[in-house]
């Protein structure tokens, strides 16, 4: 029952746009669809080389202490070159210099259990939170945020706890600049899990889709593309699904081979959007455009 939205600039203007307020918009056009959380995924490409890391600083009033520890580490290992700011019980903390986001992710992660990068690379930033996109907008001033394109959802809990962890989108901590949203249920999940896990891949959540953004990841960082990764996801991947997968070069869909789940888009001369509901098209973006309903099967991916 999952919202999902989706909003990629063409760029013709090379500049970016206020991608933050368009999908916030469409998730309130999709907010009856998931009261139980919202979250968005937005890439902005300013061209330095900052390492750029959402963090989840804990459950209830630990995030201070969190917050004090995670500062301590910064000030010792990157002295001078880093940002650091916490909104309620997240921080975000910008890196100056071309280290790997994923040894940076992995050491803040062992400083203690309760921390989380959520999101890391040098264009993305992920920011989710329990309640509704109002309760998003309210944490995170989420209308305010520009870049080139993102996605976003609100979700209706059907399988798990409702916490920010559990919440969407989903980022990757195997591969920097990449996110997913999706709506539906991935039926093999417990066996695509136990194969990943006897890899020694983490999973962070009991969220069926997490293990879509574990696959794609998976594929693309072995040297697959993203069309190809989406194109062997309708093999692998048993269920239902609409799924909106970006990078910070690449923003696309796949629908699953049956058609079980809504999907529709639209494409102009400017921009492409997609969502679960037509109306959630319609209350973010001016004009008379045609939304098209995505095929079964269907995979689509547009290129910066």
């Amino acid at each position: 029952m999952c919202g999902i939205a989706g909003f990629f600039d063409k760029g013709r203007n090379g500049q970016t746009c206020g991608v933050g307020r368009i999908l916030l918009n469409m998730l309130n056009g999709l907010a009856c669809r998931g009261p139980d959380s919202a979250g968005v995924a937005i890439f902005a490409s300013d061209g330095d080389d900052r390492t750029i890391l959402r963090i989840k600083m804990g459950d209830g009033d630990h995030g201070s202490a969190l917050g004090e520890k995670l500062t301590r580490f910064l000030e010792t290992n990157y002295a001078g070159r880093f940002d650091f700011s916490a909104q309620c019980n997240s921080a975000r903390v910008a890196i100056a210099g071309a280290a790997g986001a994923h040894d940076i992710a992995d050491t803040i992660e062992a400083l203690d259990d309760a921390i989380e990068v959520v999101s890391q690379g040098q264009s993305l930033e992920i920011v989710k939170q329990v309640g509704s996109p109002a309760h998003l907008e309210e944490a995170y001033h989420v209308s305010t945020l520009t870049g080139t394109h993102g996605i976003g959802h609100t979700r209706l809990s059907t399988e798990s706890k409702v916490d920010l962890s559990h919440s969407q989108p989903f980022g990757s901590h195997r591969l920097p600049d990449f996110a997913i949203v999706h709506n539906g249920h991935i039926t093999n999940y417990h066996r695509l899990r136990r194969v990943y896990e006897q890899r020694h891949i983490r999973f962070y959540t009991e969220n069926d889709s997490e293990v879509v953004a574990i696959y794609l990841a998976d594929r693309m960082t072995n040297g697959s593309t993203l069309e190809q990764s989406l194109r062997s996801m309708q093999r692998d991947l048993d269920g239902s699904f609409s799924c909106l997968v970006a990078t910070a070069g690449e923003f696309g869909f796949v629908k699953d081979p049956f058609a079980l789940k809504p999907l529709l888009w639209t494409e102009t001369e400017d921009f492409v959007a997609l969502a679960n509901e037509e109306v959630a098209i319609r209350f973010a973006l001016p004009g008379d455009c045609e939304v098209r309903e995505a095929q079964a099967g269907e995979v689509r991916v547009w290129q910066r």
